[in-house]
């Protein structure tokens, strides 16, 4: 057991978290965990099943005198976002986690905890394990690669659950009870680039934006916080005063990300260093004021490389066209919403560029509460791309899940939190997309509420779990299982 929750409480559900971090599970790399879960529940003698995905369904049936009640689902997902600092040397196909203890927080060293979902993993495993709870017959759904595809969501069979009131444990701050999520959708534009060679005397020099915050692209995206990718092309058109020639730029890791760093190879005609380096010095200290207040540890730099023997650099006219795109795209909130106070109706996310031998491809994410909003932000961002000549494409989406708010099992747990805390929880709406829109449409009429510890910061080295919301959520959903009908 790791050291870093040692003496922690509720002590299953720490034991579990801590056996998750073990193994090895990003988006699409959950092949491991969903065995660990399958075998957990068999060595408990549970009924478990797994689909062709690998999304697990366990069943436990009621404790005694709770037959009668009706069965409840509980449901997160097995992967999480493989993020780490540009420093940290880890491997997320086969390194474990190592989890660090800060106070009240569990973090994780260098890299993303996994707490988004690991927790509700943890927690449904606890309450497998756990004989002496009170509670009605229970599923529980353990979906994959919900971070990049949503595909365990989308793949769920008819009958494969079979309760009609499911429990989503995969919100982010205790006290409060999320009723209805954001829906989305995914811009691809992609430049097919012609390189030619660098004309000489040109120095090759590396462009750097780091030490941004990032975060989740929905949770954070009204934070305020720097795009890495926006504030590097800011630096790359200034850099334009000294005919700088861009030759490649990558920059983010994940569509549902706020991009933390980004780095642009350019060269830099000889004669032109000195004031190149004047330009990025400048660049980096108007930067650091805009962003004085949320990103105290921004740095822009630029540093000479080695001479490059067979340099490369996009043609001029395409350099135009790319930089002037990724200074027109949108990015943050596009609107707030009218009817929830404080809540992102409308967003855009310019999340990843990556530059390969042939081409310079930028993935974006657009979410909303309103699906006509959705069709509007997405055609808005195709038609940036389109008109900086880029090749577009779009994902389908996902749906958004519209509030209930005479949820049966809302006013349960709405009751039952005022009897432990002493005071009503908070129903909100969250900007994110939340597998219940899906799960939604595939079971209708399912009865939905989503819940959770705190935590901050997921998506970025910076996730942290606040140990005491941990005991507080578990006395709150084992006493939502002992009170439904």
């Amino acid at each position: 057991m790791s050291n870093a929750i040692n003496g922690l409480k509720p002590e299953l559900v720490w034991k579990y978290f801590a056996e998750i971090a073990k193994i090895p599970h990003g988006s699409k790399n959950e092949a491991a965990i969903s065995k660990y879960v399958y075998d957990t529940a068999k060595k408990f003698g549970l009924e478990a099943k797994q689909d062709k995905f690998g999304t697990v369904l366990v069943r436990k049936p009621a404790s005694p005198g709770f037959e009668n009640k009706k069965s409840i689902c509980l449901q997160g997902h097995l992967d999480m976002v493989c993020e780490k600092n540009a420093d940290k040397v880890h491997d997320f196909m086969k390194d474990p986690l190592e989890l660090v203890r800060k106070g009240n927080v569990i973090m994780a060293n260098g890299t993303t905890l996994g707490a988004d979902n690991g927790i509700a993993v943890a927690t449904n495993l606890a309450i497998m394990e756990d004989k002496s709870l009170k509670h009605g017959p229970l599923e529980f759904l353990f979906t994959i690669d919900e971070e990049t595809g949503l595909t365990g969501a989308n793949n769920l069979q008819k009958g494969f659950v079979q309760s009609q009131t499911l429990l989503n444990l995969d919100s982010e701050e205790e006290g409060a009870i999320y009723v209805g999520c954001s829906g989305g959708r995914d811009t691809l534009g992609t430049w097919k680039v012609s390189f030619e060679k660098v004309p000489a005397p040109y120095i090759a020099a590396e462009i750097s934006v780091k030490g941004l915050k990032g975060g989740h692209s929905g949770l954070e995206i009204d934070k305020g916080r720097g795009n890495a990718i926006k504030i590097i092309n800011r630096v790359l058109i200034a850099l334009g005063e000294v005919g700088a020639r861009l030759s490649s730029i990558n920059g983010g890791n994940k569509r549902n990300a706020i991009p933390r760093e980004c780095v642009a190879q350019v060269f830099i005609p000889k004669t032109k260093v000195g004031t190149a380096k004047e330009i990025v010095e400048k660049c980096n200290i108007i930067m650091k004021a805009e962003l004085a207040t949320v990103e105290k540890d921004l740095i822009v730099s630029m540093n000479e490389l080695p001479k490059v023997k067979k340099g490369k650099v996009v043609k001029k006219a395409q350099q135009a066209k790319i930089l002037q795109t990724i200074a027109a795209l949108p990015h943050g909130v596009i609107k707030m919403s009218a009817d929830i106070p404080g809540l992102v109706e409308t967003s855009t996310n310019v999340a990843v560029i990556n530059t390969t031998n042939k081409a310079i491809v930028m993935s974006t994410s657009q979410r909303s509460s309103v699906a006509s909003e959705i069709d509007e932000i997405a055609f808005g961002v195709k038609a940036v791309f389109e008109l900086g000549t880029a090749k577009v494409e779009q994902s389908d989406g996902y749906p958004g899940w519209k509030p209930n708010l005479d949820s049966p099992i809302l006013k349960v747990a709405k009751a039952t939190y005022k009897s432990l805390a002493g005071k009503e929880p908070e129903v909100k709406a969250i900007h994110a997309g939340l597998e219940c829109g899906i799960i939604g449409e595939k079971y209708p009429g399912m009865d939905m509420i989503s819940f959770g510890p705190t935590l901050e910061a997921v998506h970025s080295p910076d996730e942290k779990i606040y140990i005491d919301t941990v005991e507080k959520f578990w006395n709150f959903l084992l006493a939502i299982l002992k009170n439904a009908n």
